[in-house]
């Protein structure tokens, strides 16, 4: 199902509370439609993907930490 835009500033509103941090965007997904893109800045972090199974609605986050970037 689509991610439609007021989610997606609610989803922006709740990481940037839940975080302190004001400079979290979500951006809508060029190609798809069930998920948004999360970035801090201008850098990408990860994907909020939105899941209404079973009539229960969530949404799910999921981001990638790479092994080389532990290392800075």
């Amino acid at each position: 199902m689509k991610l439609e835009r007021n989610e997606i500033l609610k989803l922006e509103a709740y990481l940037r509370k839940t975080f302190n941090l004001d400079t979290i965007e979500v951006r809508q997904r060029p190609q798809k439609d069930d998920s948004a893109e999360v970035y801090i800045g201008d850098e990408f972090i990860g994907v909020l993907f939105r899941d209404d199974e079973d009539d229960d609605l969530s949404y799910n986050f999921q981001m990638a930490i790479l092994d080389y970037d532990l290392k800075g």
